[in-house]
């Protein structure tokens, strides 16, 4: 499949834009600007390039110009607004060459050729980034270009980050991301109940023996993993969110039984539910 090629529009003539995520960014597409996305209340599943991972609160990330790529929200109810996530997107040479090449800016240097990959940092990093990237949606002028080099700073502060895209070529790729992209949202679809292997390989246009060989070695993950995932991912944000009884969740979320519930949820989440849900109700 061909990654459509988007615009990031500029109406005020600025040189970066920040804005809230909306369903623009749920097919697969690329654009030559760097883009940073905070998410802060949902949760899905985003591909860059050949990474295929799950995401939750807080989690930032910033990718490279032209670098493919794609989030996929599991919706919450009929009356979500979809505002979830921000994101910024900005040009390299909106900075310039003259500020970039100072010796001050070695590690945003580093950083920016870094992104070509995808780069994904720890929901602490997250965390802190929230402030400036509340403030990019609203202020103008000089205000708006410190809160984007405070933002800049915090990634480039960050102790912690992953490299997101590994190598692959061009040929492969563009089967892999059609593929992927299908899978992915007939997933975040179905989750709630049981999802054959034969079912979700026609998908794919594949056999279910090739389609677990192919999940596995695009994604570093079992296909059931993958749905036992997204499911506590689901479960996790029923119980920030909710007031629903962790039972219900449970079928809620897909999941047969409640024991079965438990121990994914303690796979995945690293602690029971109810110690999760205990965190956010202090």
């Amino acid at each position: 499949m061909i990654p459509e090629i988007i615009s990031i529009r500029h109406d005020d003539g600025s040189g970066f834009r920040a804005e809230w995520m909306d369903n623009e960014s749920g097919f697969l597409h690329l654009h030559p600007e760097y883009e940073i996305v905070l998410n802060i209340s949902g949760n899905g599943t985003r591909v860059a390039g050949d990474s295929v991972e799950l995401f939750d609160r807080y989690d930032l990330v910033i990718y490279g110009p032209d670098l493919k790529h794609f989030w996929n929200f599991y919706r919450q109810d009929e009356n979500d607004t979809g505002r979830h996530a921000i994101m910024v997107h900005f040009r390299r040479e909106s900075l310039g060459d003259a500020l970039l090449s100072q010796f001050e800016m070695a590690d945003l240097r580093t950083l920016l050729d870094k992104a070509g990959r995808g780069i994904s940092f720890p929901p602490e990093t997250g965390e802190a980034a929230e402030e400036p990237m509340r403030r990019l949606l609203s202020e103008t002028g000089m205000k708006k270009m410190v809160s984007l080099f405070r933002l800049l700073e915090i990634l480039c502060s960050a102790s912690k980050y992953k490299t997101l895209s590994g190598e692959i070529t061009e040929s492969k790729r563009d089967v892999t991301d059609s593929r992927l992209t299908a899978v992915c949202s007939f997933v975040r679809d179905n989750f709630f109940r049981a999802i054959p292997v034969k079912e979700v390989a026609g998908v794919a246009g594949m056999s279910p023996h090739s389609f677990s060989r192919f999940f596995s070695r695009s994604t570093g993950s079992g296909f059931v993993d993958y749905v036992n995932q997204v499911r506590t991912n689901k479960a996790c944000y029923l119980l920030r969110e909710t007031d629903h009884q962790i039972n219900e969740i449970v079928f809620e979320c897909g999941f047969a039984t409640v024991s079965n519930f438990n121990k994914q949820f303690r796979k995945h989440a690293g602690m029971s539910a109810r110690d999760y849900r205990a965190q956010y109700r202090n």
